[in-house]
């Protein structure tokens, strides 16, 4: 059997039953590959349902590509959510799929891809072509493709600077790759894309709409973020989160607002060719890719959990702008009020003229924290380790790893180790069961605040309900 399918008897028959019935919760979870037509669609695609005989499933578009199937006109298969298992997985291929989707490969090639995966190219080319189908320079021209008919949709950009967006290296290129995903000039995509997608009237801006997989507790984040935001920084509140954003290519300025099937981004950007890395930090910023379904009705078996879950249903995982930012936010407020953090923060935001970076910190921290001076000078310490490069928080990092190298550091103890793993990784299964808050919110619903085995591997959003369910 071809490896480069998802084929598995058993896989096969439940797969197939979701594209039968056009469900839309398997949008973005596989793809399907109808070879009597010489196309791939989302699951939910509204087109006549091939005969068995005739589908493939495949993990990929990227895959699907590899088997030289195009992408269906009518479905639009790449206009959905990411898969969940990007970040549900902790293995090689997610990892890699992290650093892809963010534009790695486009930046440092697959040499940097391998570089930060710790493993030569040869064997990060084997295990992504074994694993899912297509090699990285193939995943990273699918998610080229994927970012260009974004940018198609939603802006009046010329040709040109939409395939310098998209990490194209020559406009032919870029015709050529959307001929063979497409099969239309972009002219033709544009016109197919922009079925009621957002567009920009500002040439500076980019509005582009992200979706996430239903249920989505929108509500939920942009309070949290709104509670936590750094004063004169980050601007929140029910409806609508804005903050500068650090790019590869330079600052950008992003505004986030709530859609009925996601969120709106509409940022400024430095540098155009820094679009896929802001959008996959946003998407994971505001987890849009988890699979609520299957978290919900995973945690909803345990009978203390139900009720939270049946008031709270797609409760996600807050992320952050940067494991380094969010490492020092963290450090810097723990044992005080989140109302107390912020201000601190702000101070320190309002002294450096914008978040200050690792090694910024471990120069002049002295000038901005406060606090007992062996906590000051862990946080010196720490901010030298990663300015060094010896603590990566990028979203390649197995968790194992950050968690051994947190806990190794002076200062850091379980608490962070879990509270980074959740915030800063998007880990899906991490508890920091030593929390205060959640401490309380479990005696009052009279639970034991343990990461109780049996709502693994979705602990971090059990937490999330116990947090929410606060007194």
């Amino acid at each position: 059997m071809d490896s480069t399918r998802i084929d598995d008897v058993g896989g096969f028959a439940a797969r197939y039953s979701a594209l039968a019935s056009r469900d839309a919760r398997f949008d973005g979870q596989f793809i399907a590959g109808v070879h009597s037509t010489g196309i791939y669609c989302r699951p939910s695609c509204p087109a006549m349902t091939p005969k068995p005989g005739n589908v493939s499933f495949y993990r990929t578009a990227a895959a699907a590509h590899e088997a030289g199937l195009r992408a269906c006109k009518r479905c639009q298969p790449d206009a959905v959510p990411g898969s969940p298992d990007w970040n549900l997985r902790d293995d090689l291929a997610s990892r890699a799929m992290r650093l892809v989707h963010d534009g790695v490969v486009e930046r440092e090639g697959v040499p940097g891809l391998a570089a930060r995966l710790g493993y030569t190219s040869r064997h990060v080319t084997r295990v992504l072509t074994a694993e899912l189908g297509a090699g990285p320079l193939a995943l990273a021209r699918a998610h080229r493709a994927q970012t260009a008919r974004s940018l198609l949709a939603a802006t009046d950009l010329p040709i040109a600077d939409i395939a310098y967006a998209a990490g194209f290296g020559s406009l032919r290129q870029f015709n050529d790759t959307i001929a063979a995903v497409y099969r239309a000039t972009p002219t033709e995509l544009r016109a197919l894309a922009r079925r009621g997608a957002p567009t920009s009237d500002d040439a500076g801006t980019i509005t582009l709409r992200l979706p996430a997989r239903a249920p989505f507790d929108a509500p939920g984040l942009f309070r949290f973020f709104a509670d936590h935001g750094i004063r004169g920084f980050e601007e929140g509140d029910d409806t609508r989160f804005a903050r500068p954003l650090p790019l590869p290519g330079g600052r950008a300025q992003i505004e986030v607002t709530p859609d009925p099937a996601g969120v709106v981004l509409t940022a400024r950007l430095a540098a155009l060719s820094d679009l896929p890395a802001l959008t996959a930090r946003v998407r994971r910023m505001f987890d849009l890719d988890a699979d609520s379904v299957a978290i919900d009705g995973h945690l909803a078996r345990d009978p203390d959990l139900a009720p939270l879950v049946d008031a709270v249903p797609g409760i996600r995982i807050p992320g952050s702008a940067s494991g380094e930012e969010a490492l020092f936010r963290t450090l810097v407020g723990q044992q005080i009020s989140v109302a107390a953090a912020r201000t601190v923060l702000g101070r320190i935001v309002d002294h450096f003229g914008d978040f200050p970076t690792a090694a910024q910190l471990a120069d002049r921290g002295p000038e901005v924290l406060r606090g007992p001076a062996t906590r000051v000078a862990a946080i010196r310490h720490i901010a030298t380790v990663i300015a060094a490069g010896d603590l990566p928080l990028d979203p390649a990092t197995p968790v194992a790893e950050l968690r051994a190298r947190l806990l190794a550091l002076p200062g850091v103890g379980p608490w962070t180790a879990e509270y980074l793993a959740m915030r800063a990784l998007g880990h899906p299964d991490a508890f920091p069961a030593t929390d205060l808050v959640l401490a309380q919110s479990a005696a009052a619903l009279g639970i034991t605040p343990s990461p109780r085995p049996a709502w693994a591997p979705w602990r971090s959003y059990a937490a999330l309900h116990l947090w929410r369910a606060r007194p």
